[in-house]
């Protein structure tokens, strides 16, 4: 027992959140603190907690983290036993990788490969600023989850627009951490190319790998580990006891009494003959009270005997084959079976787990327990039958004491797990016997029963779906693979596809529902697995994935059949080019959208659903060719309302939301477009309202999030401050956008920095640049955010942190956004603010008609009221009322642009009470910046009144207008 650790509030905190199986970036999001600062704290809390990994951390967040908040709280070890000796290998491998950035520690199973890591590691912690991070890939079958699992440890959850090796990557760009990759070897094929390019951008990162065989990537250095010592080194107290021996002593006293000390040279002669292995010793020691010296010497005999002639390739595989066939045979029939068929868990597993898949303990069969009984199968929350759990439990006791078995004990049950070695010996048992094809079946239909219950998503569901998950994935790729299970296996790629979507495991959702639709028979059912698979990529922000799977769903429809649901994908597929053309890689060459179009038209006959999902693709892209670039005075921009005008009017018939709201969507661009501002921010709050009961589906999901967004927008336009910032908080909390802050804030630092709430900008941007940074650095739709953050800083003289929110900018590059719509606006606004009026009547001099495609979004009426500002507070009068008197009839509605105007006629006509009733129109629309603005305006008293609002916000003083004459 390690010494207790003062574990403080803000750590309890945390601890109390990875319990909940929450991400680092959830839980940041929850505490309101960095990402990084979330890292620290866990990195913390596994060196004073003294556990491996985030899943052993959870397990010990209840208790802990109650004491935490007020006194030092009780540390538990990490292993479940001592470790013995390895002093030259620890001190060996502890050089080694602080001499190079991959070490992979090589050696059979039973070796102690993963203890002599973990006591490395641990010894090592203090030395690495971010931390100590401990991937177990035992679970891992797919060597495409490598990612996963390593993201999974570090606390990543999935980040739209990137896969998990990218956000790993980003991640640990820049962290100098050790990352421990334990039981490579069964995913090497992944764990290899992931390393290479983990290694090649990580340059402060070094990864610590234990495998059967060297990895064979670039940076390795392979560290052999020898077995345990079998002669004594040094001298005095000790003097000839080898580290076989003594690890042998240890684990004996720790089943019974200790070995007399008379006995060290049998003892020596045992560990010889298993060739120092360190498992293999361990299962020898275990049988030492029972059995005595001579029993062991005995028993050890003859199985060694019959190995000696075999073609192993390692002496040392012959050794732990013979432990293990030696403890094999010692036991109980009973308990052998127990042994074998446990071993197809992957995961830790509970006695009444292990009971519904062992078949039959102790003689006693039930329903269902032998190979070739039938067993009920599960339908939606259905059970599978059988063992007894007493016996079963009784039976994993007794194989816990013979150390065949590692047992965990926790507020939620006691569990237990083969160690890697054992397990795959088990499966070898299972197959030699022939029981493997039930095994597996009969596992495969607890994991249908499992998923089936956690199709109910309660308080505990995220921890209940972890305990299983690794379990359902291996149970997949058996089944997957065997042509009599291809209906079970079908059965749950299509529920582990829904499961991991709920868990925000998108990317893996998007592969279940690819791997159900290969798996389904009927190409109906394809066609639709394939469309969700195409929501799921939506939610992704996967432009190039949701076309193919539309695409992929047409062709299944057609084969099904149906021609009005292929008319549907082949619209949905041309629809998403222009509805979400920024989340594409390589947009489709136009011709080939437009040929999917012309051959939706031909299928969709009289159907309502083909009908309305055809004109909704004419109105995205075909009104698109007319030449909008022509202004809002030519004929596109009326072609355009008036096709999106029927695509709701035919997506209205259908009854289909998700159909209405995708044609809403392009009713509000076009409105946008044509200068209609509340009828584009009107449309926009039908979508929310219409998507209120939506189910929760990955479609619906996808609709919900582009609404939102959209709704923010076009509130913010309309000068709806409190609107947009409603919707655009309920974009921050949508579940699916927890790891991508940088998009989930986008709006709501707009927002923000639109009212002049200085605080929260501040506050939200820390959130935001994290995530732009995990995500890559290169995500598009980011740049009124980070502009507006940067002005910001410039109004509050903070010249640093400006150049910083700059240089985000300038990465994002210079698109004409950013010259012509919000790049204008917050450059005008901080000019102003500066008393720059001339530079920023310059920054907007392009008449909105000129620009109007950049503008009319939600920058129109800013941009309009700040032109008519900037023309006042420049003293240009010659025009200067029709200027007014123009933007006045176009912002009028929108409680914050007219204020503008209005302030601006009050400034030009020397009216210092309508100056003043601005400040109380800012006020009530809830804009505390631009009050306190008019009130400067006004001079005077007010003028005191307006700097002190402005200094309590944290800006700088506004520089002094320059009045008109």
């Amino acid at each position: 027992m390690a010494d207790t650790a003062e574990i403080s509030a803000r750590e309890a905190e945390v601890l109390e959140l990875v319990g909940e199986h929450l991400s680092n970036a959830e839980i940041g999001a929850r505490l309101f603190i960095s990402v990084r600062t979330v890292e620290s704290h866990v990195s913390s809390l596994l060196r004073k907690l003294e556990v491996p990994d985030r899943r052993a951390l959870a397990h010990r967040a209840g208790e802990p983290a109650r004491a935490g908040r007020s006194h030092p709280a009780a540390v538990l070890p990490a292993p479940l036993t001592s470790f013995v000796g390895r002093v030259s290998e620890r001190a060996e491998l502890a050089e080694l990788i602080k001499t190079h950035r991959q070490v992979t520690a090589v050696g059979p199973g039973g070796v102690g490969k993963t203890r002599l890591a973990s006591a490395v590691a641990a010894q090592a912690a203090g030395e690495y600023a971010d931390g100590v991070w401990f991937v177990d890939l035992v679970p891992i079958t797919d060597p495409g989850m490598v990612a996963t699992a390593v993201a999974r440890a570090l606390g990543l959850g999935e980040q739209p627009g990137r896969g998990m090796d990218e956000s790993v990557v980003a991640a640990l760009a820049d962290r100098h951490a050790l990352l421990v990759l334990d039981n490579c070897e069964q995913v090497r094929d992944g764990v290899a190319p992931f390393l290479e390019r983990l290694l090649a951008t990580c340059p402060r990162l070094t990864v610590l790998a234990t495998s059967r065989a060297r990895l064979m990537v670039p940076f390795e250095r392979v560290y052999p580990v020898p077995s345990l010592s079998l002669a004594g080194e040094g001298e005095g107290e000790g003097e000839g006891e080898s580290d076989a021996v003594a690890l042998f002593m240890d684990r004996a006293a720790a089943v019974g009494r200790p070995p007399d000390p008379a006995l060290r040279d049998q003892i020596a002669s045992v560990c010889a003959r298993l060739d120092g292995v360190a498992l293999a010793i361990e299962l020898a020691a275990a049988r030492y009270p029972t059995l005595g010296m001579d029993g062991l010497t005995t028993a050890l005999s003859h199985p060694l005997r019959m190995l000696t002639g075999g073609s192993r390739a390692d002496e040392r595989h012959r050794s732990v084959r013979a432990a293990l066939d030696w403890s094999h045979a010692l036991l109980e029939p009973d308990d052998r079976a127990l042994l074998r068929r446990v071993s197809v868990f992957v995961a830790p597993f509970t006695a009444a787990a292990a009971a519904q898949v062992v078949g039959s303990v102790g003689g006693a069969a039930v329903a269902g327990s032998g190979d070739g009984a039938a067993v009920t199968r599960p339908g939606d929350g259905t059970a599978v039958a059988g063992a007894d759990e007493g016996l079963v439990a009784e039976g994993l006791a007794r194989l816990a004491e013979q150390s065949l078995l590692a047992v965990t004990a926790s507020a939620s049950g006691t569990e237990y797990r083969a160690l890697e070695t054992i397990r795959q010996y088990g499966m070898e048992r299972l197959a030699e016997t022939g029981e493997l094809a039930g095994a597996r079946s009969r596992h495969l239909r607890w994991c249908l029963a499992k998923a089936a219950e956690l199709a109910v998503v309660g308080e505990d569901w995220r921890a209940r779906f972890d305990l299983v998950a690794d379990d359902l994935r291996a149970a997949l790729a058996w089944a997957a693979d065997q042509p009599e299970q291809r209906a079970d296996a079908y059965r749950l790629a299509r529920r582990l596809a829904e499961l991991t979507f709920t868990r925000n495991l998108t990317g893996e959702s998007q592969q279940r529902y690819e791997q159900a639709a290969t798996l389904a028979d009927d190409p109906a059912a394809t066609a639709s697995l394939f469309r969700h698979a195409a929501g799921v990529a939506g939610c992704r922000m996967r432009g190039d994935d949701m076309y193919r799977l539309h695409r992929a769903a047409a062709s299944a429809a057609r084969r099904a059949g149906d021609a009005a649901g292929a008319a549907c994908d082949l619209a949905a597929a041309a629809t998403g080019t222009y509805r979400f053309w920024s989340r594409f890689v390589r947009i489709p060459p136009r011709e080939e959208v437009v040929a999917l179009i012309t051959e939706a038209q031909e299928l969709a006959g009289d159907d309502p659903a083909a009908l309305a999902a055809v004109a909704l693709a004419e109105a995205g892209v075909l009104a698109d060719a007319f030449g909008a670039a022509q202004g809002p005075s030519g004929n596109a921009v009326p072609e355009t309302v008036a096709r999106a005008s029927r695509a709701v009017e035919l997506a209205d018939r259908t009854g289909d939301p998700l159909a209405e709201s995708a044609a809403l969507d392009a009713l509000t661009g076009a409105q946008s477009w044509a200068g209609d501002t509340f009828a584009a921010a009107a449309t926009a709050r039908r979508r929310i309202a219409l998507l209120g009961s939506t189910p929760d589906t990955p479609a619906g999901n996808h609709e919900l999030i582009d609404a939102l967004a959209q709704a923010a927008q076009a509130g913010l336009g309309a000068g709806d401050l409190t609107g947009g910032r409603r919707w655009a908080r309920r974009l921050v909390d949508h579940p699916l956008l927890a790891e991508a802050g940088d998009r989930a804030t986008t709006w709501l630092l707009v927002a923000d920095v639109l009212a002049g709430n200085v605080e929260e900008v501040l506050t939200g941007s820390v959130r935001f640049l994290e995530a732009w940074q995990r995500g890559g650095s290169s995500r598009s739709g980011l740049g009124p955010a980070v502009a507006g953050v940067a002005m910001i800083h410039g109004l509050r003289d903070d010249r640093a942190a400006r150049r910083e929110w700059q240089a985000v900018l300038d990465q994002l590059g210079s698109p004409p956004g950013l010259i012509y719509g919000y790049g204008a606006v917050f450059d005008a606004l901080g000019l102003l603010h500066h008393g720059r009026a001339r530079q920023a009547l310059e920054r907007l001099a392009p008449e909105p008609g000129e620009v109007w495609k950049w503008v009319t979004w939600i920058w129109l009426h800013w941009y309009v009221a700040l032109r008519a500002e900037a023309t006042v507070l420049a003293g240009d009068h010659t025009g200067a009322k029709d200027r007014l008197a123009a933007a006045r009839a176009v912002v009028a509605g929108n409680p914050v642009a007219s204020a503008m105007v209005e302030r601006a006629e009050a400034l030009l006509d020397g009216d210092r009470e309508r100056l003043l009733a601005t400040a109380d129109a800012f006020d009530a629309a809830g804009c505390r910046y631009q009050s306190a603005r008019s009130l400067v305006l006004a001079g005077g008293d007010h003028a005191e009144r307006g700097a002190a609002t402005l200094a309590t916000l944290g800006l700088t003083p506004m520089a002094p207008p320059r009045h008109p004459s």
